[in-house]
């Protein structure tokens, strides 16, 4: 996180600001890590302003990775005792238990506040069930619960992380810009430089996204202007970034299906010049990258995101 920004918000706007969320890791940044030393740095400025600190701790596991890998004191340090580290500075987490839990559905909020856990916890009863169940049949809390022991083991990340830097490699070698240095979870390939025909506003990374899916299957995330424009003075601002995220499931796909997903993303990229923007036919009042419809400027042509 930007601390001086971070920083000058909160002198600015404190009173507006309940909380602040640090993402594990970076989505938006191409999947990189974030420090430790970032991590206490955020966590003293909280502190100087009394705003509690929560992570999305969805890729928490391969953050520590990174931190073992890359920063330094960290090298002779277990994945559970980094994980453990992370913790001890935050007053609580929010998780997807799709990711680094690797379960098949479910999360939770893990918090150091016994009386916000309190409060929490009233209204899960009213939303979700009992904390026993969270609202999950037990067999998949049964998976949550084996899945956070096996996800901090090395040889497990290893092999995940590795997947992803070969699946970054291959993109490399095919000439396809992506951001680098790949990260974990995922590669994003910039769709500014694949499609610079098509303007911001007419959603270039959502226009490739639908290509990969029409050519060969692929389902990819938008990350630009469709998630993260602006309006200012009525009119919509474009977002700074036009990113293709190919997020890997784990545990899923072999060499040969990374293979195959380069070949079709490199046969994108040889049309690039042949694929047409989008507008927006239909959205919702938020989060309209999720359920927003969109049609081709030049044709009616329409589908449904």
């Amino acid at each position: 996180m930007n601390i001086e920004a971070l920083e000058v918000l909160l002198q600015d706007r404190a009173e507006s600001v309940p909380l602040v969320m640090l993402t594990l890791t970076n989505n938006t940044g191409g999947g990189q890590p974030v420090s430790l030393e970032n991590i206490r740095n955020v966590r003293a400025i909280c502190r100087e302003f009394s705003k509690p600190l929560y992570l999305d701790g969805c890729r928490f596991a391969e953050n520590a990775w990174f931190i073992k890998e890359r920063e330094s004191g960290y090298q002779e340090k277990s994945i559970a005792e980094i994980v453990r580290e992370i913790a001890s500075l935050v007053d609580g987490m929010t998780m997807s238990a799709k990711k680094d839990g690797l379960g098949h559905i479910g999360g939770w909020i893990a918090l150091h506040d016994d009386e916000v856990a309190r409060r929490c916890t009233e209204n899960l009863i009213l939303t979700e069930g009992f904390t026993t169940y969270g609202g999950l049949a037990g067999r998949d809390m049964e998976i949550i619960s084996q899945g956070l022991k096996e996800v901090v083991k090395e040889e497990y990340l290893s092999q995940r992380i590795g997947q992803i830097q070969y699946f970054g490699k291959r993109l490399i070698e095919e000439g396809i810009p992506i951001i680098e240095p790949v990260g974990g979870h995922a590669v994003y390939i910039d769709a500014k430089q694949v499609l610079p025909h098509i303007p911001s506003l007419s959603y270039p990374a959502h226009s490739m996204a639908v290509e990969l899916f029409l050519e060969g299957g692929i389902r990819a995330c938008e990350i630009g202007t469709v998630m993260f424009g602006k309006c200012a003075n009525g009119m919509e601002q474009p977002a700074p970034m036009e990113l293709v995220r190919l997020a890997v499931p784990r545990r899923v796909y072999t060499k040969e299906h990374i293979d195959y997903a380069v070949s079709v993303i490199k046969r994108v990229c040889d049309k690039a010049t042949s694929i047409r923007g989008l507008r927006i036919k239909r959205q919702p009042d938020i989060l309209r990258h999720f359920t927003a419809e969109f049609e081709y400027h030049d044709d009616s042509m329409q589908m449904t995101m």
